[in-house]
């Protein structure tokens, strides 16, 4: 899988299930919606009373697994932070493109957007026999 062909398919796909580190070492995770810059930055929105704010805040490893719906998915590790100014507006419209009513929540208090810059990606298709994987290295 290429690059192109990566963010294509993340791009077919509007919810993710991500994975944080929270107290303790504890794993914890959240289906997100989410949007994809053409740079391939993950990007979704949280209000900053959730556990994945405060876990990707300590500890801004993180992971998610896109497409488990059609069994062809892919697997993506990196790191998240909470862009802001242009860097911000930039990632918005990102989020935006996927989800146009996010702006609606623009006014909610303490939202934040977090992007994911991806530094590894599995994808995975169990539709064949047998099933193919194949890992990219995103760095």
């Amino acid at each position: 899988m290429t690059r192109d062909e990566l963010l294509w398919f993340l791009r077919r796909h509007k919810l993710a299930v991500e994975a944080s580190v929270g107290p303790g070492g504890r794993p914890q995770a959240a289906v997100v919606g989410f949007g994809v810059s053409d740079q391939l930055e993950i990007v979704f929105d949280t209000v900053n009373t959730t556990r994945k704010y405060r876990n990707l805040l300590a500890d801004p490893r993180i992971a998610l697994v896109i497409g488990w719906d059609e069994a062809v998915t892919v697997q993506i590790e990196g790191l998240a932070d909470f862009p802001e100014g242009p860097e911000l507006e930039r990632v918005q419209a990102a989020y935006f493109t996927a989800y146009p009513e996010g702006r609606e929540r623009l006014g909610w208090p303490g939202i934040t957007y977090v992007r994911v810059r991806a530094h590894w990606a599995r994808h995975s298709d169990f539709t064949v026999e047998p099933a193919r994987t194949e890992e990219l290295t995103l760095d």
